[in-house]
């Protein structure tokens, strides 16, 4: 890795490969200033990230080996990841006031695997009663953990006539209102084996789960829906646009573009958080995000991007260069400093060993 910026302190346990970081000069300030850390993810490199700051001022960057890591979603205490084949749950095993190596103040580690098998997990939510909810991408439904099979489905859009595991509609995102799943968002309604392919321009829509109406239609690859402040906001991924649902005209309303393919989304204390990642040979080219970059004469970015929600300008930045070329899911960890976590197949998990104590 090089950190030619300065000021960044990898602390990472995975060798992820040559790359390159670079971050807009304020990102550490900003970070302590709104007591946040940030999680996002790759399934391209297979890690989750995390970036905080440290006591020295420094960036903090760590990174844990996760085959396909996809959706993330957690607080400061717990976090949930959608990986390649299960579910992981990591507990912040620190208390309030330890820290691991002097300097982080939140450790997760992975405590529970539930085992799904391939089933493109993308977005997950957790709902009021603690359960996770997330999207089953191959086999077009929102789904729970279950206790003897590798998923119990919850809902599929009305359009899908059963379950199989052909990826008909590119169900993909998730948005959670007062800890219910409600707003879902998909590439098309097809309802044939990848079907999804030939109608990335324009066939985007997002559902609500609990009428089964189309609630916005006509966008291009979206993901990422979000209820924040009575709307629902959502990446026009396909357009390189951030925006909400004017659901009364069923329509997208753009709001900020972004140089890269969007995924991932959240909101903090007046900004918003959203990764890029340069199209893909394939199923990322030939949208309108292509001619959007060449009209403005920019190269799609890897990296994650935070805007101000009042006015869209970019107010801080982290950029990729080298092997990491895609992103995926991004959540923002509110007071978390300097995060840690150790990955299940790491060294150092097989000799660290917590427990309660005796009651």
């Amino acid at each position: 890795m090089s950190d030619e910026n300065n000021g960044i302190e990898n602390t990472s346990n995975a060798n992820s490969g040559k790359f390159d970081i670079q971050f807009s000069k304020g990102l550490a300030a900003f970070l302590a200033q709104q007591n946040i850390s940030i999680a996002f993810t790759s399934y391209q490199t297979g890690r989750l990230y995390l970036i905080g700051h440290g006591p020295d001022g420094k960036l903090s960057l760590h990174e844990a080996l996760y085959p396909q890591a996809m959706g993330v979603v957690g607080d400061s205490q717990r976090i949930y990841l959608g990986t390649l084949t299960q579910i992981v749950r990591m507990e912040n095993v620190l208390g309030p006031d330890q820290l691991a190596n002097n300097a982080h103040d939140k450790l997760y580690v992975p405590r529970n695997i539930q085992i799904t098998g391939d089933i493109d997990i993308h977005e997950m939510g957790i709902q009021e009663n603690g359960r996770i909810v997330f999207v089953n991408t191959k086999y077009s439904c929102l789904c729970e953990p279950s206790v003897s099979h590798g998923f119990k489905p919850v809902w599929k859009p009305e359009f899908i006539s059963k379950l199989a595991p052909e990826d008909r509609c590119h169900l993909n995102g998730l948005a959670m209102v007062n800890r219910k799943a409600k707003y879902v968002s998909a590439v098309c309604k097809s309802d044939v084996v990848d079907g999804w392919r030939d109608r990335r321009h324009d066939s985007g829509i997002i559902i609500d789960i609990e009428t089964n109406e189309i609630v916005a239609e006509g966008l291009s690859m979206p993901h990422s829906p979000r209820w924040h402040k009575e709307k629902v906001w959502v990446v026009n991924s396909g357009t390189g646009e951030i925006g909400w649902v004017d659901q009364a005209q069923k329509s997208f309303k753009p709001f900020a573009f972004c140089p890269g393919f969007l995924r991932g989304l959240d909101f903090h204390n007046g900004h918003i958080f959203t990764t890029l990642s340069k199209p893909r040979h394939g199923r990322f080219e030939g949208l309108d995000l292509d001619k959007r970059l060449k009209d403005k004469d920019a190269d799609a970015w890897c990296g994650v991007q935070i805007l101000s929600e009042g006015n869209g300008d970019v107010v801080q930045w982290i950029r990729f260069d080298g092997i990491i070329t895609e992103l995926f899911d991004i959540r923002v960890l509110p007071g978390v400093k300097n995060p840690l976590t150790l990955g299940p197949d790491s060294q150092e998990i097989r000799d660290f060993v917590t427990f309660e104590a005796l009651t």
